[in-house]
């Protein structure tokens, strides 16, 4: 039967008489359909070749159905078959197929289902498939042509009607041609002799020619021209392109005549100073284009000679010191000149003076009894440091007053400076909102990490005040104390907050120390005359039957807000035990440590027994912890050799994440020298020790018992204590230390400056400490009590000292020390 393109003549056909054609004959027919394909065979089966096309169901075409005889042999009825759907061809054009080239696409329905193939040789229409009616198709390239890539447009769809609509377009691949030039010196010109694309350039580094390259055709790029001076050659220059080609590398060397002969050797090196600072200078070298410098760190030591400054370009180099001055004792420099003839030989060595790089820092209105440094905080990149003069006179109000004006009595100041560049200079000068005469604003103090909160407490203010913000004109309280908050907006200091304790009372003397967690938005404040009976935190503050036992405050800032978060006692509060004494809070604010330095009890170690009060005066430490914002006690810790009036817990310092803690007891007595020595004998009334604790999932030990290199009575070594952020660099004032030796690792023995003060840097190396450093003051004399407080930045590499005692005359960063005209006006040092 003739293929008909329409339902309509199909249907026109099955209704014409059928011929009377055997059976036989159209089975072979239908046999033979099937055999051809099956979408075909299907079709004709549809179209007929049997029984009538009345659409009744009659006819005797074995295709038309079955029959069942009826009584009487009248004829059978049929039982129709279902005709099979119709089914449409897929078709299109294919176009841009290269000679001797094939494409194979495959027809899927859209499950990816019964593939059909088709291999085009040439370009023109082609018929992929057939496909029934009402189906969906997908066309797309299931082989690729070599170095061509063709492209199906019109590829799927559901299928009603033949599809003639697809598309297949090739195009042949191209492919960049780059790669790197590296030390042009000049101008270079390359050059594909395969096409004659040209590409030049002045620079170096990655290029590319603009002309794409066929599949399968050569290049061969060479050096086509080059300016003078210098020979390029290309690697990777040939080849045939199946893919990018990036691996060209076009390398230059200068050619130019000799160069001209190295400079001479410089001559004339000298050194100046400024706090961390050696300015270098040198006589000019003839010749030289630039100046190299080398720095043996500490001369013939074991860390090797290193440059530094880079390519000098004047002769004069101003090298900051980034490290602690004991890093770069004994250290030396030598300078050599350059050009592109080479180098000369570096001048003779010379070794500065580590002594004048000490940073003296003084107030910026000097006057005596000043005691300006005795309380110092550094950020955490060191380059902010707040200094208290808890005595200054001035009666000047807030920041930046009239600083001449001393009829304000011993009411305090705090000063602030900064570090730019490596250069100190003085930001701001600050009093209390309420000044008045015997305050001592300034007498402790603590600065945020980014140094932009600073803490001040004035722990004899009088007012009877409560809580934050409260009337400050109001002075029955005398000696209850207050703490005051300034924030630092650019250059621009401005105080947020005036802030009492929740049970304000004379004498309580809240703020004798503070301290502020790293963002500065948690702040804690002892207390340590505070007199409630009350035990743990949040206890009954009315109850005053524990005088002087001392409490600490915890407030909160949240934005600009300041409030108090808790009120906080030990947890075997006594009488006169001075809770308080010392605070720290860890770098998140959530480990407070809190000294109580006349604790009483006669425990050892970590939560020992805290009712035995047999060793007055011994001193005790107690962690708390934050979570959320409830806090708990965690820890109750002693000395190793708990002693009665050791005063353990008069200083205290916590590491960044609160697993370290270290605790001063000035008034220890062992003759012990060094780290882990002997603590029992007390053949050293009041020399001092410092106390190593570390936590590990919340329980703590002891890791260390540290005492000075030299040892004395009376040296009170462990005053103050100050630790680098990760814990592994720690700082001990021995404010009564008696050695006349000036600067770092000078001579301990001669004990001839009574009360002059020294400091100890000692590092922890996989669990173990040692002493790194005997550190003095540049201009050391009897009772300056350097040491009196020390602050460490959080790299440990940045230390200021405090000697509140220092007499000088100076004003300013870098002044004469040697006019002692200004007694206990007070220095800060930086080392």
């Amino acid at each position: 039967m003739p293929y008909r393109s329409s339902f309509a003549e199909h249907d026109t056909l099955n209704h014409q008489a059928e011929p009377t054609a055997p059976r036989a004959k159209v089975a072979g027919r239908r046999l033979q359909l099937l055999g051809g394909g099956l979408f075909l065979a299907v079709l004709l089966a549809a179209c007929g070749g049997g029984g009538g096309g009345d659409g009744s169901g009659s006819g005797s075409s074995p295709g038309s159905g079955t029959t069942s005889p009826t009584p009487g042999g009248s004829t059978p009825t049929p039982t129709p078959t279902p005709s099979p759907p119709a089914t449409f061809s897929v078709s299109g054009v294919l176009s841009g197929l290269a000679a001797n080239q094939s494409v194979v696409l495959v027809a899927t329905d859209a499950n990816g289902n019964n593939p059909q193939n088709a291999t085009l040789l040439a370009n023109g229409n082609y018929t992929v498939a057939q496909v029934p009616a009402g189906t969906s198709f997908i066309l797309s390239v299931q082989t690729q042509p070599v170095g061509q890539t063709c492209v199906v447009t019109n590829g799927s769809g559901i299928v009603s009607a033949n599809i003639n609509t697809t598309r297949v377009d090739c195009s042949d691949k191209r492919y960049t041609l780059s790669g790197i030039i590296s030390n042009n010196l000049g101008v270079v010109s390359l050059r594909n002799s395969s096409n004659g694309d040209v590409f030049t350039t002045n620079g170096q580094g990655p290029f590319s020619f603009t002309q794409t390259l066929l599949h399968g055709s050569p290049y061969s790029v060479l050096v086509d021209a080059t300016s003078n001076g210098q020979a390029c050659t290309v690697l990777n220059a040939s080849g045939t392109a199946t893919a990018n080609v990036s691996n060209l590398q076009v390398s230059c060397v200068a050619v130019a005549p000799p160069p001209p002969p190295p400079p001479l050797t410089p001559t004339g090196l000298a050194v100046s100073y400024a706090a961390k600072r050696y300015a270098f200078s040198w006589t000019a070298s003839g010749g030289a284009d630039y100046y190299e410098m080398a720095e043996d760190p500490d001369g013939v030591g074991a860390q090797a000679e290193a440059a530094i400054g880079g390519s000098i370009t004047t002769n004069s180099y101003n090298h900051n010191l980034t490290t602690l001055l004991h890093q770069r004792l004994n250290a030396q420099y030598r300078v050599r000149a350059c050009n592109s003839g080479g180098c000369s030989a570096y001048s003779a060595a010379i070794t500065p003076n580590l002594t004048q790089a000490i940073g003296y820092i003084k107030a910026s209105n000097t006057e005596a009894s000043d005691y300006f440094g005795h309380s110092v905080a550094l950020s955490a990149d060191g380059n902010t440091l707040a200094v208290g003069a808890y005595f200054e006179d001035s009666n000047a109000v807030g920041v930046n007053g009239n600083q001449a004006d001393n009829s304000g009595t011993d009411s305090g100041a705090v000063y602030v400076f900064t570090r730019s560049a490596g250069l100190w200079s003085q930001q701001a000068y600050i009093k209390a909102s309420n000044n008045g005469a015997f305050r001592d604003f300034g007498s402790s103090l603590a600065l945020s990490a980014d140094g932009h909160t600073l803490a001040v407490a004035s722990p004899i203010e009088a007012s009877n005040a409560v809580g934050v913000n409260g009337n400050q004109a109001d002075n029955s309280a005398g000696g209850s104390g207050a703490v005051y908050v300034f924030t630092r907006s650019g250059v621009t200091w401005s105080q947020q907050a005036y802030i009492k304790a929740s049970n304000t009372e004379a004498d309580d003397r809240f703020g004798w120390s503070v301290a502020l967690s790293g963002d500065g938005n948690t702040l804690a404040v002892g207390a340590y005359s505070e007199d409630s009976n009350a035990v743990g935190v949040n206890g009954n503050q009315a109850d005053n039957s524990g005088t002087d036992s001392g409490a600490v405050y915890v407030f909160a800032r949240s934005g600009v807000t300041w409030s108090q978060q808790a009120y906080i006692k030990a947890s075997n509060t006594g009488a006169d035990d001075q809770f308080g004494w010392s605070v720290a809070l860890s770098g998140d604010g959530h480990t407070l440590a809190v000294g109580a330095r006349n604790e009483g009890s006669n425990a050892l170690g970590v939560g020992g027994n805290q009712a035995d009060n047999s060793a007055t005066n011994s001193g005790a430490v107690y962690v708390f912890a934050r979570s959320g914002m409830t806090w708990s006690q965690q820890a109750y810790i002693k000395a190793s050799n708990t002693g009665a009036n050791d005063l353990f817990g008069s200083s205290v310092a916590l590491s960044g994440d609160g697993n370290t803690l270290a605790v001063g007891a000035f008034a220890e007595d062992s003759s012990a020298v060094g780290v882990g020595g002997n603590q029992t004998d007390n053949g050293a009334i009041n020399s001092g020790a410092v106390y190593v604790f570390t936590r590990s999932a919340g329980l703590w030990s002891q890791q260390a018992y540290i005492k000075a290199s030299n040892t004395g009575a009376n040296d009170w070594f462990g005053f103050s204590v100050g630790l680098s952020t990760d814990g592994n660099t720690l700082a001990v004032g021995a404010r009564q230390e008696e050695s006349n030796a000036v600067g770092v690792g000078g001579n301990q023995a001669d004990n001839s400056a009574d009360d002059a003060g020294a400091v100890y840097v000692f590092a922890r190396s996989s669990g173990l400490w040692s002493q790194q450093a005997y550190v003095k003051a540049s201009n050391t004399a009897s009772s300056d009590i350097f040491g009196m407080s020390v602050a460490l930045s959080a790299d440990g590499n940045t230390l200021a000292v405090g000697a509140r005692n220092e007499d000088s005359n100076a004003v300013g960063v870098g002044g004469n020390q040697a006019d002692n005209s200004a007694a206990d006006a007070g220095a800060v040092y930086v080392y």
